[in-house]
């Protein structure tokens, strides 16, 4: 796609940052347009939205958004959504105009519970865990290509979430994936310290052990901004659950310009978002990828290498029926 090759013609790589066995390398945008929309913790703090459960009941897939105020919301495909029945998840990025009521997309990262904590929910200022992000981006694409909506694997990220919970150690009643941030909160924080944000960054590939897992990148760099904390612990997450003393690989920078490349090589397909825009598939034989592109401009963009010599586990998977998401007037 013309827009996407065009995007990363614009972009820099900047010097690396490191930190134990976590790598990042700044990407630099010369656009400096500021956003035409509010992010979702923004608008949240605002009361400009509400999130709450489809209907008294609840439908683990669904939630229902009403978007009140006169401003477009970006909500980012992982983004956590804490409280009403049970934690979720968005399964892909969207645009919600203004004025606007609509049925969005989720999973459940919180398997042991199903009972009211509050009525609405509120942004848990985390992402799901980067390596999970990898898989749950193959499931939804897989879910659109064949028509059914952005359906995720429900059992795979279950599976992941206890499995993952297991190998660090950590004690959840609700199997919920916010625990596993909240138990190593302070290893967490010492990760973020060690990467600053630099002038004109728009996005990031990071890299665990001297290999890429993943790029994030905005359309703009404000949007970047905000979000860069939340990226960091999701990638540091993974790097935690993988340390090895005696790998102190080093990540050259022509592997980093490769991946780019192999990206703008991929091919492409769209796919109508659920309101403004239109969802964006990249997959090749080496990368994966899913984002969101409005009025021929890209919004978000996540791209992950993918995983050699890896087969699907089908333990846990469970597919719901056709459930395609929908605006309500």
């Amino acid at each position: 796609m013309e827009l996407i090759e065009s995007f990363f013609e614009n972009i820099k790589l900047a010097r690396k940052q490191v930190f134990w066995n976590l790598t990042v390398f700044p990407l630099l945008s010369p656009d400096r347009g500021e956003p035409d929309y509010l992010t979702l913790e923004q608008a949240l703090e605002r009361q400009a939205v509400r999130i709450t459960e489809l209907n008294r009941e609840g439908s683990v897939p669904e939630l229902r958004l009403v978007n009140s105020g006169k401003n477009s919301v970006l909500i980012v495909e992982g983004e956590e959504l804490v409280g009403a029945k049970q934690n979720r998840i968005v399964n892909s990025t969207f645009l919600i105009r203004g004025k606007t009521e609509v049925v969005i997309p989720v999973s459940c990262v919180e398997q042991g519970r199903w009972r009211y904590e509050s009525n609405e929910f509120e942004t848990g200022k985390k992402l799901m865990h980067a390596s999970l992000r990898r898989s749950h981006q193959e499931d939804v694409k897989c879910s659109l290509r064949s028509g059914r909506g952005y359906d995720s694997d429900q059992g795979r990220i279950w599976q992941d979430i206890a499995e993952k919970s297991v190998r660090m150690n950590v004690s959840t009643p609700t199997h919920a994936m916010s625990d596993m941030y909240e138990s190593y909160e302070t290893k967490l924080a010492e990760y973020l310290n060690h990467f600053q944000l630099i002038e004109l960054q728009a996005g990031a590939v990071f890299a665990i052990k001297g290999e890429v897992l993943g790029l994030e990148c905005f359309g703009c760099q404000d949007t970047f901004n905000r979000f860069f904390d939340k990226m960091v612990k999701s990638y540091a997450l993974d790097a935690l659950d993988s340390i090895d003393p005696e790998n102190k690989k080093s990540l050259p920078p022509e592997e980093v310009r490769d991946f780019l490349a192999s990206i703008v090589k991929s091919p492409v397909e769209t796919h109508p978002s659920l309101d403004l825009g239109n969802t964006v598939s990249i997959d090749s034989r080496s990368v994966s990828g899913s984002g969101l592109i409005c009025d021929e401009k890209i919004i978000h963009l996540s791209v992950f290498k993918k995983q050699r010599n890896t087969r699907r586990n089908g333990v846990g998977f469970q597919r719901s029926s056709s459930r395609r998401s929908r605006r309500i007037y």
